[in-house]
């Protein structure tokens, strides 16, 4: 109905969503600023190349303006610059590099670089023996997820493993902010949700 009613805003091909997942109160050593921005985790099942990279783009924006942090983003992989190249799994790790590229080209303003393991996206020490040359891994605060299984997945184990608090899923991409909730949401995830969306 969004798609149909409020349509996508000016420039956007792709709506998609973000969570914003904010460390517990004891912290989290990978969380610098106590957020991070999660995405796309409820909505794009098996997106393209072209959409990962309007994914990114539209998380780098909400990163800035809803969460207030200054994005990093790493497009995730289970391979970190070409080392999981095995054949059966190129077209994967292929599509993953195609749409950081895009991204880049699209804004070359914001720090951006993939494909990286989670591992080399925000643990420094791994990042120095991964990717070395990398103005994000190490630092990242902006995951973007290859599909929708990893990301739904990502952001709950970090939600219940870690304690972090998940608000949304935030929608992207609409040309009048419009989002919607989980069927296992409680009211407190309600109140932030519509506090966002204002």
């Amino acid at each position: 109905p969004g798609l149909q009613v409020i349509k996508t805003a000016p420039g956007f091909k792709t709506v998609s969503s973000c969570f914003i997942m904010v460390a517990p109160e004891c912290g989290n050593p990978y969380i610098k600023e106590g957020v991070s921005v999660f995405g796309d985790c409820a909505i794009n099942i098996e997106p393209s190349a072209e959409e990962l990279s309007d994914i990114a783009i539209a998380s780098a924006e909400t990163a800035k303006k809803i969460a207030g942090i200054e994005p990093r983003v790493a497009m995730l992989s289970f391979s970190t610059k070409g080392s999981g190249n095995d054949a059966k799994f190129y077209d994967t790790v292929t599509k993953v590099q195609k749409a950081t590229e895009l991204a880049k080209e699209l804004r070359p303003d914001l720090l951006i670089d993939g494909e990286l393991q989670l591992d080399a996206a925000i643990v420094e020490s791994v990042a120095a023996q991964k990717a070395p040359n990398s103005k994000v891994a190490g630092k990242a605060n902006v995951l973007i997820f290859p599909d929708l299984q990893s990301g739904n997945i990502g952001y709950k184990l970090v939600q219940r493993f870690a304690g972090a608090e998940s608000i949304g899923p935030m929608c992207q991409g609409f040309a009048k902010p419009i989002n919607d909730l989980s069927r296992g949401c409680n009211s407190e995830d309600i109140v932030n949700v519509v506090v966002l969306t204002a």
